[in-house]
């Protein structure tokens, strides 16, 4: 089981990716939109895995 402060630091880098992904995708929207959803869904995913750690933390918490 990895501890509280580990599961903070994966969850800001996966934070992190979501927004560049989604950055990233909102750019190449204009030039090659099958690239952008492919972008805005890997983001989501990692926003997702964001939450579980989250919730993960907050259950540790508990």
């Amino acid at each position: 089981m990895k501890t509280a402060e580990d599961l903070r630091t994966r969850a800001k880098e996966l934070s992190k990716q979501a927004v560049e992904l989604r950055r990233k995708g909102s750019e190449a929207y204009s030039t090659n939109q099958e690239l952008a959803k492919q972008l805005r869904q890997q983001a989501r995913e990692a926003m997702k895995r964001c939450q579980v750690l989250l919730q993960e933390i907050k259950r540790q918490q508990v």
